[in-house]
């Protein structure tokens, strides 16, 4: 019963993945989604995080410093989680999918980008500002740019944005105690 369950959820991940991935093509759109897939990135996550704490007042500075802590710890855990898991990237494993330049070739589960991104916003969000409706956005953009660049499968996005954000509401948690 839980091999047909889990094959329902994987046809779902392969339809979702085919129909962002296959979205019409417009210029301005793909290379928007190549740029900001960055947002995600390692060297973006730890330079915004480590700027602001060294250089903007408070409360940033301490939010940005558990952003940073829930952004290291989520790199562990879903470093350990690929070397575990070992899913194949939908561009290898699926026909058709289109896929940028210089395609990664590690393991997709889950997404390493999303699950940054989310553990960089989410104690920004705990400020209750008008940044966190933007935070918010830019995050599910990074997402589904890893989808429509053909890296990742939905499920890789939310769990790996479940990953970040759940490590960075523990990480707040255990430092404001």
């Amino acid at each position: 019963m839980i091999t047909r369950y889990m094959e329902q959820a994987h046809g779902w991940d392969r339809r979702i993945f085919h129909w962002i991935n296959r979205t019409q093509n417009p210029t301005m759109l793909h290379a928007a989604l190549r740029m900001l897939t960055h947002l995600g990135g390692a060297l973006f996550t730890i330079t915004l995080t480590l700027s602001v704490a060294l250089f903007a007042p408070e409360p940033w500075r301490t939010t940005s410093l558990q952003s940073f802590a829930a952004l290291a710890i989520s790199f562990l855990i879903t470093t350990l989680i690929k070397r575990k898991v070992q899913r194949i990237r939908p561009y290898l494993a699926l026909e058709g999918v289109r896929v940028g330049k210089n395609p990664l070739k590690d393991p997709s589960f889950p997404s390493g980008h999303s699950t940054a991104i989310f553990s960089i916003i989410t104690p920004f969000l705990f400020m209750g500002s008008w940044v966190a409706v933007l935070l918010l956005v830019m995050a599910l953009i990074v997402c589904i740019s890893r989808i429509y660049l053909g890296l990742h499968y939905p499920s890789d996005c939310l769990v790996g944005s479940f990953v970040g954000g759940v490590t960075a509401v523990l990480t707040v948690a255990v430092i404001n105690l």
